[in-house]
């Protein structure tokens, strides 16, 4: 499975929803994540790719698209 397609499986799962999100489209203003939902996605994200993500990095405009989400796991050697 593609990193792209992991993301969003991930996504879904912390979401609860089975609906897949457009790679742009922003997934707090789309109901795919609120403040809750997204610690509870970098804990999987930490565990899934072995990566630490800092707290100072913890922000939705970093997390705001799954685009976003795969560009941050990139710079940071995933």
């Amino acid at each position: 499975m593609n990193k792209q397609n992991e993301i969003i499986r991930i996504i879904q799962k912390v979401s609860k929803q089975s609906a897949a999100p457009d790679t742009s489209e922003s997934l707090f203003d789309a109901g795919y994540l609120d403040s809750f939902a997204l610690t509870d996605m970098i804990a999987v994200l930490e565990e899934k790719f072995g990566i630490s993500i800092p707290d100072a990095d913890v922000t939705p405009r970093k997390f705001e698209t799954v685009e976003k989400i795969e560009e941050y796991l990139e710079t940071h050697g995933v």
